[in-house]
């Protein structure tokens, strides 16, 4: 999975995409969003809009 996306992203962007920095990036990005989840649950709001 890791290889299909590096893959794409070197056809796309035409960079040479290393698997380990993708693999920072990707936990730095889910570790952002962890944080925002639970900021939002400790100040009152819900995960649901509606």
């Amino acid at each position: 999975m890791m290889a299909a996306l590096t893959k794409v992203l070197s056809r796309t962007t035409g960079a040479d995409v290393d698997i380990e920095d993708l693999k920072i990036v990707l936990i730095f990005c889910g570790a952002g969003l962890l944080l925002s989840l639970l900021a939002a649950m400790t100040d009152g709001v819900g995960p649901s809009l509606f």
